[in-house]
């Protein structure tokens, strides 16, 4: 009599289904576990923004003081956003990390010029102050590594930027008449630009205490948000 071993072909079969399917789990699994190891995760930081404008060059501030971090954070790796509305005007700025070069070239986002050539009023606002910040002057000449771009943030660290004024004959901010920018020999309207003007558009000034600019703060490597509110103008 002639054996069947019909019955052993789909045991078989079964059983090779079943080793390719965990092979088959055992990758993915895998692949996702090192998808999830490599993700990179937005920095916790707890910090205070504040704006002031108090229409003379000397107390009108954008100002942002670090209070604690999980860990330094770079600020190349940072974007500052501001957006405000106010009687049907809308205005704001993106702040980007300084992109290098010259610190005497254009694609600094503060200028302001002595005659007809740029001066040393060039920078990449806001500048860093105290704690994650290597070299920095409280005035003068800023430092380069006071940047934007160029310094981290930790607990302690203060970024801040303000609108440029002196005398009426250097022209500025409230120099002559209280809210309003005048020409004199280094500011002038229309060429230069403050850091006022830099962080949140070139009218800001019709911003009065109490009107409220929407800052955000965004973690570039993830698109995640470090600070997000609105922020009230005082005087």
């Amino acid at each position: 009599m002639m054996r069947k071993d019909s019955a052993v072909s789909p045991v078989v079969g079964v059983l090779l289904m079943l080793v390719v399917t965990i092979i088959i789990a055992a990758v993915v699994s895998g692949f996702a576990g090192g998808l999830a190891g490599g993700a990179k995760e937005t920095p916790q930081i707890s910090m205070d923004v504040k704006i002031s404008n108090s229409g003379f060059w000397g107390g009108s501030q954008f100002q942002i003081n670090v209070l604690g971090v999980d860990k330094p954070i770079s600020t190349k790796n940072m974007r500052i956003t501001t957006s405000w509305t106010k009687d049907g005007t809308s205005n704001g700025a993106t702040i980007l990390p300084w992109p290098g070069g010259l610190p005497t070239d254009n694609n600094t986002n503060v200028r302001y010029k002595t005659s007809s050539t740029l001066g040393d009023g060039i920078y990449h606002a806001p500048l860093g102050y105290g704690a994650g910040v290597k070299d920095w002057v409280s005035s003068g000449i800023f430092k380069t590594d006071q940047f934007f771009g160029n310094y981290s943030v930790t607990g302690g660290t203060t970024m801040k930027t303000g609108a440029y004024g002196y005398t009426a004959s250097t022209g500025g901010y409230g120099v002559t008449t209280q809210y309003e920018y005048s020409t004199g020999s280094t500011y002038i309207i229309g060429a230069s630009i403050d850091g006022m003007q830099a962080m949140l558009g070139s009218n800001w000034y019709l911003l009065k205490p109490g009107d409220k600019v929407h800052v955000t703060i965004t973690y570039i490597p993830t698109g995640g948000s470090l600070f997000d509110k609105d922020v009230m103008v005082v005087g």
